[in-house]
């Protein structure tokens, strides 16, 4: 079968760190043709290590007729109109997380993907990783009894001054760069039923962007999930399975290597707490490999992506502000 084409636009640090070097993993499934960047010679860098074409302008990418698709990881405050540029010249999307900095924006895009006839995807790649299929084994077997809530968090330290996280106009702030992390992990483990019952966010006043906060979700049959995220502290990236018999907690969950053997740590009523040993993954290039299936059979997009965003949309709704800064 021939691989998909894919262009990509914008040489961002997640494409260059993660999302291309998976690619390279799965030549049968799909190979990079084109990188356009606003900075030619980073463009040109880039594609010289994928035997890609370069260009210095994103309009020139989306006029080659031999791009397929274009994975798209560019700042979310920016996915709204790329994506309409890149489904109105025929390509499939798979753009990073978020999807759009909004529910109603992300809505529109799926539906207008729809239209088309193409394929949008949201590049949020750690519900792909097995581990957390192995989680969810668990959970089936009893092995902690009833769920009953998700604890999750991701933090990360103060970014560098000048960082696009710290921008308003391109989609900066916590909740949408880290905070959907956990949001997305309750949905996984706790279904679509949650909804926001309270939530806190950290504004900074001067970069005008949220610098982390908290969010309390409840679903309709009692379960909860409690979730942290921020840019302004110590690092965490975890969750934590609460059962009626016992917990499961999943280290790195979000950001797990693909050459890292993970562990997850179960302890119930019959035995006491130990590691469980799983195998490496790599979660991009499961996601790669989902998107490429879903543009050759025309499969429809899940739910997780507008769930997320309504999640988004409702703890900004329902959060109490308060002042801080990462300086």
């Amino acid at each position: 079968m021939i691989p998909l084409r894919i262009g990509v636009l914008g040489a961002a640090d997640i494409a260059v760190r993660r999302t291309l070097p998976a690619l390279r993993t799965i030549p049968d499934d799909a190979v990079l043709v084109a990188v356009a960047s606003r900075a030619p010679d980073r463009a040109a860098w880039l594609a010289g290590q994928y035997g890609a074409r370069a260009y210095g302008s994103y309009a020139a990418l989306l006029d080659d007729p031999d791009v397929d698709a274009v994975y798209l990881p560019l700042p979310a405050g920016l996915h709204g109109p790329w994506i309409e540029r890149c489904l109105a010249a025929g390509k499939h999307v798979l753009a990073e997380k978020p999807l759009a900095t909004d529910r109603a924006t992300a809505e529109r895009l799926l539906r207008l993907a729809t239209a088309r006839g193409l394929v949008l995807a949201e590049n949020m790649t750690f519900p792909f990783h097995s581990q957390h299929t192995a989680v969810a084994r668990l959970v089936l077997a009893g092995r902690i009894g009833e769920l009953r809530s998700v604890q999750a968090s991701f933090c990360v330290p103060p970014r560098p001054d000048g960082d696009i996280r710290y921008q308003a106009a391109l989609g900066g702030g916590s909740l949408l760069d880290q905070g959907v992390y956990p949001i997305r992990a309750a949905l996984l483990h706790l279904g679509p039923g949650l909804r926001v019952d309270a939530a806190t966010l950290r504004h900074d006043p001067v970069r005008a962007v949220d610098l982390g906060g908290t969010a309390r979700l409840c679903g309709p049959d009692g379960t909860e999930a409690r979730l942290v995220f921020g840019m302004d502290g110590d690092y965490s990236c975890h969750y934590e399975l609460t059962g009626t018999r016992g917990s499961i907690r999943v280290q790195r969950a979000f950001t797990t290597p693909p050459e890292l053997a993970p562990q997850v740590w179960l302890q119930n009523d019959d035995t006491p707490g130990h590691a469980l040993d799983l195998p490496p993954d790599d979660q991009f290039a499961r996601c790669l490999s989902t998107f490429v299936t879903r543009v050759r059979t025309g499969s429809e997009p899940g739910p997780g992506s507008l769930l997320q965003a309504t999640a988004v949309d409702d703890i900004r709704s329902f959060a109490t502000i308060t002042s801080g800064s990462s300086r």
